[in-house]
């Protein structure tokens, strides 16, 4: 059964307070990140459904919000997860041809995950830095002007960081 730590409980119950008495459904994007960093970078149906009964809503309505927002992920994801912005500028400045290189770098296409759980690869809608096209995000950071040798540093940036920290 799905159940927050007591740690992560009290977070939720903080971010439940800013809201006024009976608008609990406003803390459900800022639970739902806490829900997906507690269970596994992903929210599964049990998760969302837990989300609801901690927040008394219906689960259509954490799943209509799961389901809209890209920074969710409703399946699980490797380690490192390339959210590559496939809108317009980047499209234009050549995020096909990223998305095409990561393909034949690591073999996955959107959606997928290589078979050793490293890397997943992600299309995500604008990500609010079109002067910096082609891009991508990477955990909290963004990684700018993407080519394919800087998309090689990232790769190898994140294999070093895994073999630090196994």
């Amino acid at each position: 059964m799905v159940k927050f730590s007591d740690s992560k409980l009290k977070e939720v119950e903080q971010i439940i307070q800013r809201y006024p008495e009976g608008k609990q459904k406003s803390a459900l994007i800022p639970v739902l990140h806490l829900a997906q960093e507690e269970f596994g970078g992903w929210l599964s149906a049990e998760t969302m459904d837990y989300v609801a009964s901690v927040l008394n809503l219906q689960p259509i309505e954490v799943y209509e919000v799961a389901t809209f927002y890209s920074m969710y992920n409703l399946k699980p994801v490797g380690r490192y997860l390339f959210e590559v912005c496939q809108t317009g500028p980047c499209m234009l400045n050549g995020s096909d041809n990223i998305i095409k290189y990561i393909f034949e770098k690591l073999g996955i296409r959107p959606g997928e995950t290589t078979t050793d759980g490293m890397f997943t690869l992600k299309t995500v809608e604008c990500l609010g830095a079109c002067g910096y096209a082609p891009m991508m995000q990477l955990g909290k950071n963004f990684r700018e002007h993407l080519t394919k040798e800087k998309v090689d540093a990232v790769i190898d940036e994140c294999r070093q960081k895994a073999a630090i920290n196994n």
